[in-house]
């Protein structure tokens, strides 16, 4: 599972986007955040997610905060 850092967030549209340790970029929406609240996410804070291709580019799946 890739590991990064929360880049940017838009709270007030749902969605923000992630930068993978190996500094790749993608996009992420509330829906993809488990087990936490995403009003809680903060930009800086290190998650770990899934990646998938979709038709507008990479898409975290599974968002999560590290422990």
């Amino acid at each position: 599972m890739p590991a990064g850092r929360i880049k940017k967030i838009i709270p007030d549209r749902g969605f923000g986007f992630v930068r993978a340790d190996d500094g790749a970029e993608a996009f992420f929406h509330r829906t993809e955040v488990t087990l936490v609240d995403f009003d809680s996410l903060e930009e800086g804070e290190q998650v770990t997610f899934d990646v998938v291709e979709s038709p507008k580019g990479p898409r975290v799946r599974n968002l999560r905060k590290v422990s």
